[in-house]
């Protein structure tokens, strides 16, 4: 939730905050603001309710000189959005700014405290309740800002990434996190401050991921210092990272959700190269090569997620029993984490998070490693926090995911769910040698399918057209498909805002059916499987009631085409690895019906890419 940028250094900051804003902006879009100061010790703090682009049209025209400032834009969790709630918050004499994304738990009793003393608020936000801590304690004690972040830090509970700059101090920011996501980006005599790495990528690729209580202090032409809230030195070495500016553009798609439908054949072999062996169908990854010992001799795995993650973890446990023999359980990580889950270390859990920053799947993570369990990560994001905190992992290597609604990660995370269930099963020997090596050689077919799947795209957009007076629908899907229909259904209700549910086909006679009439949509996952007759079978339920149904098949179906309204054929592939072409034209069915009913596919309201607070 919500983005934070920041710079300093001889080049003018507005610009670059602006252009950082919008990269960071599918995490927060409710409001945005800027605060830059000048070299003759101005602070000019901007505003606007709304996008990055209100922002712009408030400063135009006003003076945005300076080469120092921080921006943010925002993904409302304290006061509602408004240009009032909006950061930069400044301290009540206006010398001091600071943007924030998390949530600060006892702002309630610090605020009261600050009233007393005779602190006005503006707002209605956590946030505003810090900066006037930060000022209070530093007039208190006669401190500089470092020591008054310090200090301040140490009373708030909650998460927090926050950026502060002194009018009077023009030539330096204070940076800190806690349980959300900080990177400091190192040019050359400029430091870069984000949420995460996309806002740096054209300036460079040297950065520093700060961890939990670590404050930076980014002072123009010196060297970066990171010290903890006690103030001890945390030296860090400098990653670079592997991103460059062509993976954030929209390349001539009219929106980044469809340009990420489409990169899935490329991201997927993105996701396999140098862990398939097409010649002799087999699979390599490191993480098994380190840990063989420990993953394979786990009693049970227990994979942790939210979201479009979650239903990923449904596909991976289905994998992992069928290949491994190995009982899995896939929970919610906001579930998790606030129950006493029996867990011991004979477990492997394994994280999910496209972000590597989901603060629930962050706080399932280390509960599981107090209770000893060894924890596998899946992410998208090179040094993230979960990729941090957990014992090994895997990347799935897609490329930054700028649509909020997630595609090309989901796709990511069920092949690397297969290629880690598919070697696990061939080292315990749980799998058939030749079902092993018939899978592998399929999975390395899959990006070419998904690319046939992509030319049905215009009749999909042409037919999708009937849809947008839809009000509800329903999914169907059995088996491996039951996961697709629960990520179909959610596709569609983040960015076309239509109440959508996905169903195991099977249980829509207890009590879904009693919906199905002539309005009712319902999108059938029905592919070649051993559960096929009894989909059929569903379907006929459906249309003896007049439902409308759209139904995914496997290429050369007649049955199901005869009785669907609409049918989308897929190439045959092996039933496990089915959900990596099914999921696709529901991708499509979702985006297209948004785009008929004039909705921001890639900002849908309400949401945010990066779930950074609870």
């Amino acid at each position: 939730m919500c983005g934070i940028v920041g710079y300093i250094g001889s080049r003018q900051a507005y610009p670059i905050l602006i252009d950082g804003l919008k990269r960071l902006e599918y995490r927060g879009y409710d409001s945005a603001g800027v605060a830059l100061v000048s070299g003759s010790h101005r602070l000019n703090v901007y505003k606007s309710a709304g996008k990055v682009a209100d922002l712009e049209r408030v400063a135009e025209k006003q003076d945005v000189s300076g080469c120092a400032g921080i921006a943010h834009t925002r993904w409302a969790t304290h006061g509602e959005p408004c240009t009032t709630n909006a950061h930069p918050h400044c301290s009540s004499d206006g010398r001091l700014a600071l943007v924030h994304n998390g949530i600060i738990e006892n702002y309630a009793p610090l605020k009261e405290k600050l009233v007393a003393q005779g602190y006005i608020f503006k707002s209605s936000t956590d946030t505003e309740v810090l900066v006037q801590l930060i000022d209070y304690l530093q007039k208190q004690g006669n401190l500089d800002l470092l020591a008054a972040v310090q200090l301040a830090l140490r009373e708030v509970v909650g998460a927090y990434a926050i950026a502060v700059i002194d009018r009077s101090r023009p030539d330096e920011i204070i940076a800190a996190r806690k349980s959300s996501p900080l990177v400091v980006g190192i040019g050359e005599n400029e430091f870069f401050l984000a949420s995460d790495a996309t806002p740096m990528v054209a300036y460079t690729n040297k950065v520093v991921y700060l961890e939990d209580e670590e404050i930076a202090v980014l002072h123009a032409g010196m060297p970066l210092r990171i010290v903890n809230l006690n103030n001890v030195e945390c030296p860090h070495e400098a990653q670079t990272i592997a991103m460059n500016i062509g993976q954030l553009e929209k390349n001539g798609y009219p929106h980044f959700m469809l340009k990420e439908i489409y990169d899935q054949p490329d991201c997927i072999g993105d996701c396999m190269r140098g862990r398939i062996n097409p010649d002799a169908n087999t699979v390599t990854l490191s993480a098994v090569s380190n840990f063989k010992e420990r993953l394979v001799g786990a009693h049970r795995f227990i994979i942790v997620a939210c979201g479009t993650s979650w239903h990923a973890g449904l596909i991976g446990k289905q994998l992992i029993e069928t290949f491994c023999r190995v009982p899995v359980e896939v929970e919610y990580a906001s579930e998790f984490r606030y129950r006493n889950p029996v867990i011991g270390p004979e477990d492997v859990v394994i994280a999910i998070s496209q972000s590597g920053e989901t603060a629930d799947t962050l706080a399932a993570v280390e509960l599981a490693k107090e209770k000893g369990a060894f924890i596998y990560g899946i992410c998208n994001a090179v040094g993230s926090s979960i990729a941090r905190a957990t014992d090994t992992g895997s990347y799935i290597h897609v490329g930054p995911e700028i649509g909020v609604a997630s595609t090309k990660a989901f796709t990511g995370q069920v092949t690397v769910l297969a290629l880690l269930a598919l070697l696990l099963g061939k080292e315990k020997g749980t799998v058939a040698e030749d079902e092993y090596h018939r899978a592998v050689s399929e999975l390395a077919n899959i990006p070419d399918k998904m690319r046939e799947v992509l030319k049905q795209d215009a009749f999909i957009a042409d037919f999708s057209k009937m849809f947008t007076y839809a009000r509800n629908f329903i999914y169907l899907g059995r088996g491996y498909a039951y996961p697709v229909a629960l990520e179909g259904a959610l596709k569609l209700k983040e960015i076309s805002y239509i109440h959508a549910e996905g169903y195991p086909a099977a249980e829509m006679k207890h009590g879904p059916i009693a919906l199905i009439d002539a309005e009712m949509p319902v999108v059938v996952i029905a592919t070649q499987s051993t559960l096929y007759e009894k989909v059929l079978s569903n379907i006929q339920e459906i249309k003896a009631r007049k439902g409308r149904v759209v139904a995914v098949v496997t290429e050369g179906d007649t049955v199901i085409k005869k009785l669907a309204d609409y049918s989308i054929e897929l190439p045959a592939t092996e039933e496990c690895l089915s959900p990596l072409v099914a999921s696709i034209p529901l991708q499509l069915l979702a985006y297209h019906i948004a785009v008929c009913r004039g909705m921001d596919v890639d900002q849908p309201r309400n949401l945010a890419k990066s779930v950074t607070v609870e």
